[in-house]
Order: C-alpha cells, then structure tokens, then sequence
C-alpha cells in the first residue's frame, strides 16, 4: 500500500469539523522520527508511530512497551498518519474514531539496518529507539 493510499484512509476514517487531530497531508522527505502515546480510547493502549517515507507508520500497542526482552506485546497495524500527528496531544471527541485522551509518552528517532520497507515487507522490522525514555532494540513481528 502506498503512503498515499494509507492517508486517504487515516482521512476517511475521521471527520475535521469534529476533531482537533491534524489533517495533514503527504510530506516528500523521511526522516527518522518516533512518537509512542498513551491512548485512554475504548481501551487504554500505546499508539506506537515511527516516521518512514513521509508518514507515520502507525501500531496500536495493547500493554505499551516493555524494558524487558522477555515479554511480548500485541502490536496491531494501523493506518498510516499524517507527519503533523506527531505533535498531537488532546482529546477527540465521543463518537469519532478512536474517541478519548490521547498524550505524548515518549518520543526521539529510531535507526535500524538495512532497508525498513524491506523488513515491513517481510514482517519482521527490527529498530533501535534513542528516546527520552526508550533506548536500545524492538523488534515488530506479526
């Protein structure tokens, strides 16, 4: 699916007039940012997003991220979001998608080696996080 494609989704599931989250639109660079947000939605999970070819490839993470290389946590593909996302903290409304709180947890930029579209492909991305608060090696498996 192209970046295109996966915006028009994150579009169509959302209605502006409703809710503060950016509009956004599809930006010509990557860069290597990474953004993890608490989101008290229907249930309370990690909005795990990492920056790659100009959007936000995006998980919804069930019990947030774990220090430990031993425990394993549920990471469901999402829809692509706009770079603006990243700055996004507050409250979308009752009724939209993915209504509740939602707020910055963590945030820096990830690195991995070799080619990450190659590994998504695959299903099997490997990436290292320098964050405030996460450092070191995640891997997103299916």
């Amino acid at each position: 699916m192209t970046s295109e494609t996966a915006l028009r989704q994150y579009h169509q599931k959302r209605n502006f007039t409703r809710t503060k989250e950016p509009r956004g639109q599809l930006k010509r660079r990557t860069g290597d940012l990474f953004v993890v947000r608490i989101h008290a939605a229907r249930r309370l999970h990690c909005d795990f997003r990492l920056e790659l070819d100009g959007v936000l490839k995006s998980w919804a993470v069930t019990k947030g991220p774990s220090l430990s290389p031993a425990d394993k946590r549920l990471a469901v593909r999402v829809e692509d979001h706009p770079l603006d996302y990243v700055e996004f903290e507050g409250r979308i409304p009752e009724g939209e998608y993915g209504a509740g709180s939602v707020i910055v947890w963590d945030r820096g930029w990830w690195s991995t080696e070799g080619d990450p579209r190659e590994q998504l492909a695959k299903g099997h991305l490997v990436v290292d996080l320098h964050g405030r608060k996460l450092k070191g090696r995640w891997h997103l498996v299916p």
